[in-house]
């Protein structure tokens, strides 16, 4: 099936070549090299540490923001941290000056005369550490339920924040369901621990009302979705979607309705009599109820009676929760015909054989560093500038005024003398012709064009080609 995020920008769909995606690695490339070089200097050693990291990039990130006073130095950032955080261990002076060191290796800020100043990556990977950090807080402020919920409803919330606005945020409606999945999973496992839960209602109830927030969530995201071609990708997605999102929310209904009922059934008056039709009816309806019914099962009857509401309600009996040999449940028997209609025979396993990557170390001479960084500028430029023009022109051509070498390898338009002037401009930058004076008095050729140069002579200058220049084209 076609990924969800199609058509939108991701990283997985860009050609690895093109220049936006290598700047983009670059920056994960500095994020990385910070975090190295955090940990070489052993940083990250305790939470606290880590605490004491994010503190600091705070402090430089609301001075960007205009938030707080400017930050000439070090020190500034030092004393700054220590009357801001009520911290028992703050990090020392020279700690400090370590992590404002390695921020200025990889480019994330810079040191001027009188300022520390954030760059462009720094502030987007700084911004990013801390989104992340205060993500992770607010999901452990959740139990292992209300986790996989609050992952749910963040998935949702990334999705409007980038899916909408034409950028992918990774397949995140299918992780929205999935994590609903799991907390369903979980309610299920814990159910009866709930249930033997004096104080477990207002659990309960905030369950619930999350399963309907996703549930108002997922249809928003699937109405984003309008097209033909659109529901069919996500046609699996959305019947998916719809049936987990029912049965987390008449899952959670039920159980609020067996609490309640439970509860009441407490306040009602005991009587002497047994009527054994209603025996009988109650024992029928508790064999297959509906997710949402509350009819309690036995389990969840003798669950609920752990609470111990009333003086040895709990102790009353022993049990044991073990299913012993009796007739098979709705559930049993349901998941047994859907394993005989979707058995598949087992068959050999496919083997792959895992490639050994070899890494090799090249070295290289200092006088040789020179060119090859050269190259890889060369290269880099090449693919942000169209040079193929000029260098075939000069491929047949030893030397040439700059309006020849214009018109010639381009045509009289306005525009193409433009794309040959930025063309021309990186060959001399990059060390592959010369540009020099040409002589006064001597004649050049007059050419049609459709534009005129600003002051005369101009297009008179004489464009040589470097003998370096020759040799790389006779090497390819």
């Amino acid at each position: 099936m076609e990924k969800v995020d199609s058509g939108l920008i991701s990283i997985f769909q860009s050609n690895e070549s093109a220049p936006e995606v290598m700047q983009s690695m670059k920056d994960i490339s500095s994020l990385a090299g910070v975090l190295s070089d955090l940990g070489a200097h052993n940083f990250f050693q305790t939470p606290g540490e880590i605490l004491r990291f994010l503190r600091l990039i705070q402090l430089l990130n609301e001075e960007a923001l205009g938030l707080d006073d400017p930050i000439e130095n070090v020190e500034t950032v030092y004393y700054r941290y220590r009357n801001r955080y009520d911290d028992s261990e703050p990090p020392s002076k020279k700690k400090v000056e370590q992590i404002i060191n390695v921020l200025v290796k990889n480019n994330w800020i810079s040191k001027q005369t009188r300022k520390i100043k954030l760059r462009d990556v720094g502030k987007r990977m700084m911004d990013a550490l801390i989104r992340l950090a205060n993500d992770s807080l607010a999901y452990y402020m959740n139990d292992d339920i209300g986790r996989s919920l609050f992952q749910a409803r963040r998935d949702a919330e990334i999705s409007e924040a980038y899916d909408d606005n034409g950028i992918s945020g990774g397949n995140k409606i299918a992780s929205m369901i999935r994590n609903v999945e799991n907390a369903i999973s979980l309610l299920r496992e814990r159910e009866l621990e709930m249930l033997a839960d004096r104080n477990a209602l207002p659990q309960l109830e905030l369950i619930h009302q999350l399963m309907k927030d996703l549930e108002v969530k997922l249809e928003e995201r699937f109405r984003q979705f309008q097209t033909v071609e659109d529901s069919l990708v996500l046609s699996d997605l959305m019947q998916r979607g719809t049936a987990v999102l029912a049965e987390g929310t008449n899952l959670s209904l039920g159980m609020i309705n067996k609490y309640v009922k439970f509860t009441n059934m407490q306040k009602t008056p005991l009587t002497l009599a047994i009527q054994p039709e209603k025996v009988r009816a109650f024992i029928s309806k508790m064999f297959d109820p509906s997710l949402d019914s509350d009819i309690p099962n036995a389990h969840q009857l003798l669950s609920f009676m752990e609470q111990n509401q009333y003086e040895d309600e709990a102790i009353d009996g022993i049990w044991i929760p073990v299913k012993f040999a009796a007739p098979l449940s709705g559930f049993a028997v349901a998941e047994a015909i859907e394993y005989l209609e979707t058995y598949e025979p087992v068959v050999e396993p496919i083997l792959e054989e895992d490639e050994e990557i070899e890494y090799t170390t090249e070295e290289v001479l200092e006088e040789e560093l020179e060119s090859l960084m050269g190259e890889s500028n060369w290269l880099l430029t090449k693919n942000m500038i169209d040079t193929k023009a000029i260098e075939s022109y000069f491929e047949r051509q030893e030397e040439a005024p700059l309006e020849q070498v214009i018109i010639e390898a381009t045509t009289d338009q306005w525009s193409d003398a433009i794309n040959a002037l930025t063309a021309i401009s990186a060959l001399v930058s990059n060390k592959k012709v010369t540009v020099t004076t040409g002589e006064q008095n001597r004649k050049f050729q007059v050419f049609e064009k459709k534009w005129e140069w600003m002051k005369d002579g101009d297009g008179s200058d004489i464009i040589k080609r470097r003998n370096s220049f020759q040799r790389e084209k006779e090497s390819e």
